[in-house]
């Protein structure tokens, strides 16, 4: 990976326009805000997933996992606590199992129910025989890497905006998350519930805990319709700024908005050299935590 020192992320150049498909999904851009996720959770029960599907878990949070240890290194941790994560919108599971084999208690939240069925079958195979793609180097391991003790993988049915799944995944002694994971969570809500989900992130991660985002699509102009939406610029504006994260239609970036300190620091920011292909060679990973 390539690091780059936090900076407000304003491109000079104009926007790419990418071969890729603009549009992947239709139905829950049609929908009003209330019933987005009764959008999604229609097309897990029309088996529409292979759209977003990738079919293994994130090389990028892998990779940070293993190359940058001292991210991770001031999260809490003990012979009697195992380090907490959320992965929202986790789909099949792949990142939430390949967390847990990383040493996480890991929880998965998914608003579809098919969706959570097919992570606990996913999750049950693969902590029996894990795969090589869950670790950084290419051969099959079967326990976790070497000082990790193996997580967790819980799964739970739930809308990451209302509160009622908290009490599925709460402990007795914290409530909050240690690390966070969003990939194609953000790029897959309407522009106008980025404010919402800013604020629920800063709700749900405890104090030193990180959030972890790989941003995508950058490839992708923001003013087109989504989902994916477009997300150049959108993070910085969203967490370092305050700001809402709407697109201004003239300049195709996020819109000025009255300054304010936003709830988060960037800590890291990274060009991973592993992504899906998708997003390679425009991905960026950033990694946040809550101003103190």
């Amino acid at each position: 990976m390539t690091a780059f020192r936090p900076s407000p992320f304003r491109p000079t150049m104009p926007l790419r326009v990418s071969s890729q498909p603009q549009t992947l999904l239709k139905t829950p851009a049609t929908r009003p805000k209330e019933e987005h996720a009764s959008g999604w959770s229609s097309l897990w029960d029309n088996d529409k997933s292979h759209f977003w599907d990738r079919g293994k878990p994130s090389p990028a949070l892998q990779d940070l996992l293993n190359l940058y240890p001292d991210v991770v290194s001031e999260l809490p941790r003990g012979p009697e606590r195992r380090r907490k994560a959320l992965v929202p919108g986790c789909g099949k599971g792949y990142d939430v199992v390949m967390l847990a084999l990383h040493g996480y208690d890991t929880y998965g939240l998914d608003v579809s129910e098919k969706a959570v069925e097919a992570a606990r079958e996913y999750t049950a195979n693969e902590l029996r025989d894990p795969s090589a793609y869950n670790f950084k180097e290419a051969s099959p391991y079967t326990h976790s890497p070497e000082g990790a003790t193996r997580g967790t993988a819980t799964f739970s049915v739930g809308n990451f905006f209302e509160r009622e799944w908290e009490s599925l995944v709460a402990t007795e002694d914290e409530q909050k998350f240690d690390l966070i994971y969003d990939y194609t969570f953000l790029c897959a809500l309407p522009p106008d519930m980025r404010r919402d989900w800013a604020i629920r992130m800063s709700e749900l991660l405890a104090p030193n805990g990180i959030l972890v985002c790989l941003e995508f699509p950058l490839y992708k102009d923001p003013r087109l319709p989504g989902p994916p939406w477009g997300l150049k610029g959108v993070h910085w504006n969203l967490l370092a700024e305050g700001g809402n994260g709407l697109i201004d239609p003239a300049s195709g970036m996020p819109e000025e908005t009255t300054p304010k300190e936003g709830l988060f620091e960037r800590k890291l920011y990274l060009t991973p050299e592993r992504t899906f292909e998708i997003g390679q060679g425009t991905d960026m990973l950033s990694v946040w935590k809550l101003q103190q």
